[in-house]
């Protein structure tokens, strides 16, 4: 089995700052942890989807993490590789999830994607958090769940 590395590139100091408010972003991600989730937002926190649709305000991103955690109760992010240029920050990995559909978080609901994100970070807040990554098989499972329950 290969031992995943994680390759971190900064080119300017605050990049490394940067670095690591994405970080703990991605971590309160993974723990579903609303509070921390608050706490690393700008107030003008700015959301874009992988279909380019965007969602401005914290506390509209935080009602929509609940949501999307309720739908994914086992979302997780994993950055396998992090470039920062400033302020911004690339990161390349992977997402996964269970569908909570009509079944329940079963198996066969279970969606994993190569995902890559693009953040702003701005006094130590995300600013802006945009995700990169092909659905299609996510909708593919989610219709399919929709259908079959």
């Amino acid at each position: 089995m290969a031992v995943a590395q994680l390759w971190i590139v900064s080119h300017l100091p605050m990049s490394s700052d940067c670095i690591s408010v994405c970080q703990a972003f991605i971590e309160a991600i993974n723990r579903h942890s609303i509070d921390d989730l608050g706490a690393l937002m700008s107030d003008d926190h700015v959301f874009v989807d992988s279909q380019d649709r965007a969602m401005s305000g914290r506390d509209t991103m935080l009602t929509a993490w609940v949501a999307y955690f309720g739908m994914f109760p086992d979302f997780a992010i994993k950055a396998d590789t992090i470039v920062a240029d400033g302020s911004t920050v690339a990161l390349f990995g992977h997402t996964s999830g269970t569908f909570n559909g009509k079944r329940g978080p079963v198996p066969e609901a279970r969606i994993t994607m190569p995902a890559a994100w693009r953040a702003t970070v701005s006094e130590g807040k995300v600013k802006l958090w945009q995700v990169y990554a092909d659905w299609s098989e996510g909708v593919k499972v989610i219709e399919r769940e929709a259908q079959n329950g």
